[in-house]
This record gives structure tokens, C-alpha cells and sequence, in this order.
């Protein structure tokens, strides 16, 4: 008998007993529509954190003050004054692979235009912090180096804080007065919408230069980061290693002595969330993939009992010519043929489900075609596997035995 003909047989049996046949694929149609939904937000999340990362900057150092230690009690990681415009100025002669460095300080303060208030975070920083930290600016200008040097009076705000004065993210803004715990500020120019970056949303900030910030809202010369390009991806390390020795002997540290500063590389947190979010994603996967396994066991189990309903069918089959292969061949033609109905259904929802998560929780997710491909044939090696116990059995069976069956 041809793989045609016995295809054919197999696909009239199912259809036979539709209703048994449409609850037998559930569990796979479940299965795999879990597992290609949760590696799609898995997926999605990777992505997002890896353009969040990305969006700090590009090369990117960040270097911290340390911790205090009063009493032995130590501080939070960037609670100690360490770093000064002193530590850039070092940093900027001595470090090669370094190509532009920005200082950074910042405090909340209350925000207020005409009837609008609120309270929002004032960064203060000279004109490398836009190149350094990839900020676009939407309308205006960013800070300049004559502002810095000038104590300038000058304010870059973020979409959110416009919206916030003005009611609208779009209202013109720019030439207008704002004023910053009561201290009135120029606006020079407004950014383009950034989005969060860790707990940080970059849109809802005001900018103004460092000189001013220091004497009008902080009171101190201390820097809470110093932002850092690196010339290169592949210069980061050598400078880290460079930033590294410039602080150690612009503070005078022993060569016992701990650092007194931490300094974060990008690329070495892009690749630790990566690897976090993948693992998860993997983990999400495999408790997914749990309930194929199940599928396929209700798959054994139908199938096992299609074998008992249809003894006759087999001992008239055989007794006519069928040779125990064709049988064989037959059962697990089912068997396969519900798993890749099921996966291919499943793909559908698995798809559908990981789109409508994306929208509610308000990501991205990505569906990848190596996903799909694992996925479906993941449910065809399932309908193989657990179809060839009953199918062994059908085909084991004796045809005297079989038509004496009732």
C-alpha cells in the first residue's frame, strides 16, 4: 500500500471522530502557542533593554563616586564627594582611548510656568553631554561651553516637563521664562523624546549648565557621574583601565588603597542583561514546552484507545492483505498529522497572544522564525514519539485475534 493511500485512510479516520480528534490537538495547540508567546516577550524584552542600554549613549563610561563609611556604617554606592571638575581635567589629558568626557550633577527641584507646577529632576552638565549621552534636540539649542563659563541662566527641558507646565508636550516653550525653585531660567531648547532608561525617564528632566547648578540649586562643586565616549566599542576595556589610573592619582590613592569611585561599562551591562534576559526567556520557554510533553501523553492516550475501538478495522485490514508496516505507518500518520495541525494552530494563537501582550504591556515582542521552526517541529517529533507506542500495537496485533474482537 502507498504512502498516498495510507495518508488518505488516515486523514478519513480523524475526520470520523472530529470532535475527539479537534480535543486530542489541544494540548499541542496549547503548548506550542505558549512557548512561541513567551519566547516573543522574552524576545521583546531583550530587545528593550538592549535599546534602553544603548540609548545612554554609545562607548559608554559611567563613572560614580564611592561609598562613605561613618562609624562603619557604609553608605549607599554614590553617596561620598569624590569626583571634581578637577578628575575631568585628568581624565581628559591622560586617557587616550578616552574621545569626550561630560560632568554631571543633578537635584529635584519645583518647576513653575504661569499656572503650571511641577516637580521634576535638574541635571547640570556642560555641552559634551549631548554627543555623550546621544540627546537630540527637538526644538532650540542644547547647552553651550559659553553658557558653562558664563553661570547662564539657561534651560533645556524635556517633552515631559513641557506638557506638565503647558498641557502639551508640542506648546512652544522656547523663549519662555520657567523658574527653578524660584529662580528664573531661559528656555534655549527642548529634547527629543527619549523614553526611560532604568529608573531614569529621560524626558522628564531639565538641563541647565553645571556652573549654575553647583551655585543656584546644589551649593557644592561635588559631581555625582562623569559621563565618558570611548574612541571605539572595541577600546572600552583600555579605557576603563585608563579612566581607572587617571582617578586613582588625581586622588592620590596608595597602591593598597580600594578605589574610591566605581566606574560602569556599557558594554559589560548590555551583555549581563542579555544574558539575564535570555536565560529567562529560555526558562519561560522550557515551562511552556512542559505542556507539549503533556499534549503529546493525551495524544498516546487517544490514540491507545482508537487502537482498542478499532480492532476489527485492523484484523479486516489485515486479513485482506495489509501487512503490520501499512498498520503501523497508518497510526502514526495520525498521530502526526493532529500534532502539526495543532502546532500550526497553535503558531496562530502563540503569535496573536504575544502581539496583544506586547500592546498591554506596553512593549515590543518579537516573534523569530527559528522560534516557529523549533516550535513546529518540536510537535511533529511529539506526534512521532507518542504515536508510536499505539501504533506498535496496532500493528503487533494477530488478525484471528483481532476479528474475534467485539
Amino acid at each position: 500500500m502507498n504512502l498516498f493511500e495510507l495518508m488518505r485512510i488516515s486523514v478519513r479516520a480523524l475526520k470520523a471522530n472530529k470532535l475527539r480528534s479537534l480535543l486530542t490537538m489541544l494540548g499541542i495547540v496549547i503548548g506550542v502557542a505558549a512557548v512561541i508567546a513567551m519566547v516573543g516577550i522574552g524576545n521583546g524584552a531583550t530587545a528593550n533593554i538592549t535599546s534602553q542600554i544603548q540609548g545612554l549613549g554609545s562607548n559608554l563610561l559611567i563613572v560614580t563616586p564611592g561609598q562613605t563609611n561613618t562609624g562603619g556604617v557604609r553608605g549607599a554606592a554614590g553617596s561620598s564627594n569624590t569626583l571634581a571638575m578637577k578628575d575631568l581635567t585628568k581624565i581628559e589629558e591622560s586617557c587616550s582611548a578616552v574621545k569626550k568626557t561630560a560632568p554631571f550633577v543633578n537635584t529635584n527641584a519645583q518647576v513653575v510656568y504661569g499656572s503650571g507646577n511641577t516637580s521634576t529632576s535638574i541635571g547640570g552638565t556642560t555641552d559634551a553631554y549631548a554627543q555623550v549621552r546621544s540627546v537630540t534636540i527637538m526644538r532650540g539649542r542644547f547647552i553651550t561651553q559659553e553658557d558653562v563659563n558664563s553661570y547662564t541662566r539657561v534651560a533645556v527641558v524635556g517633552p515631559n516637563v513641557v506638557e506638565k507646565l503647558m498641557g502639551d508636550a508640542n506648546a512652544e516653550i522656547l523663549g519662555k521664562t520657567i523658574k527653578l525653585n524660584n529662580i528664573p531660567f531661559l528656555v534655549v531648547g527642548v529634547t527629543a523624546s527619549q523614553g526611560s532608561s532604568g529608573m531614569t525617564n529621560n524626558d522628564d528632566i531639565v538641563y541647565i549648565p553645571i556652573t549654575t547648578a553647583q551655585d543656584r540649586l546644589i551649593g557644592n562643586k561635588y559631581l555625582r557621574q562623569i559621563y565618558i565616549e570611548a574612541t571605539s566599542a572595541d577600546m572600552m576595556t583600555t579605557a576603563q583601565d585608563q579612566v581607572t589610573a587617571a582617578l586613582r592619582s588625581s586622588h592620590k590613592l596608595q597602591a593598597s588603597a580600594q578605589n574610591d569611585f566605581t566606574i560602569t561599562n556599557q558594554a559589560e551591562v548590555l551583555k549581563t542583561m542579555e544574558s539575564v534576559t535570555q536565560t529567562l526567556t529560555l526558562l519561560l520557554g522550557g515551562i511552556a514546552a512542559i505542556s507539549l510533553i503533556v499534549g503529546g501523553i493525551g495524544i498516546m492516550n487517544i490514540m491507545l484507545v482508537s487502537v482498542t475501538e478499532r480492532t476489527r478495522e485492523i484484523g479486516i485490514r489485515k486479513a485482506i492483505g495489509a501487512k503490520s508496516k501499512d498498520i503501523l505507518i497508518q497510526f502514526l500518520i495520525e498521530a502526526v498529522v493532529l500534532c502539526i495541525l495543532g502546532g500550526g494552530i497553535g503558531i496562530l494563537l502563540g503569535w496573536g497572544g504575544s502581539v496583544l501582550a506586547g500592546k498591554f504591556m506596553s512593549m515590543s515582542t518579537s516573534v523569530s522564525l527559528t522560534s516557529v521552526i523549533l516550535a513546529f517541529c518540536f510537535s511533529a517529533g511529539i506526534g512521532i514519539v507518542f504515536g508510536v507506542f499505539p501504533a506498535k500495537k496496532a500493528a503487533s496485533m494477530d488478525p484471528i485475534d483481532a476479528l474475534r474482537f467485539e
